[in-house]
């Protein structure tokens, strides 16, 4: 008599990603975060679905960049959270314009991204790179950026905050 159905292997295939899981488990809802300025990140930004104010614009640029939805609504309750008036998408503003946030989408070479680090720590402006770990060459710029970074990093595996404020050096990978 035959056995039908899901062999052992199959069942068991979902493991594998197991220990990945638990390590990021301890962040769910903010839970094992012990920062208050990130805590409030995690449940006000990252858990909202919907946009907190009428203004649109951060939004609706990105959509027009090709970003999810959902990344959309989270860089715009971003900006609402922060009290950020002002962005730019892919490019670095010149030294006489006021920008408080900077989005590097996935245009955005990986070469040049340790160059906009450098410069958004020098203006000190809130930059956002988008995929961080799209391909190897993207991850790998982006943990050398995050460990000559001075303040505080976000990772939400959709993107990587980089805040550069008065906090100390914090690593989040949620």
């Amino acid at each position: 008599m035959k056995i039908t159905g899901r062999n052992i292997k199959r069942r068991l295939y979902g493991l594998r990603t197991l220990p990945s899981n638990i390590k990021r488990a301890r962040y769910f809802r903010g839970h094992g975060v012990h920062s208050p300025f990130v805590y409030a990140i995690v449940r006000e930004v990252f858990m909202q679905s919907k946009l907190r104010s009428n203004n649109r614009e951060l939004y609706e640029e990105l959509l027009n960049a090709e970003v999810s939805k959902r990344r959309a609504t989270q860089l715009q309750n971003l900006m609402e959270h922060c009290k950020y008036s002002t962005f730019k998408i892919d490019c670095m503003p010149q030294s006489s314009e006021v920008c408080d946030m900077v989005i590097a989408t996935i245009n955005t070479p990986h070469e040049e991204l340790a160059v906009m680090a450098d410069k958004a720590r020098e203006q000190k402006i809130t930059l956002c790179i988008m995929s961080p770990s799209l391909d190897q060459q993207r991850d790998k710029a982006c943990k050398a950026i995050v460990d000559a970074h001075p303040c505080t990093s976000v990772d939400n595996r959709g993107y990587l905050l980089l805040f550069n404020n008065h906090l100390p050096k914090q690593i989040f990978r949620l």
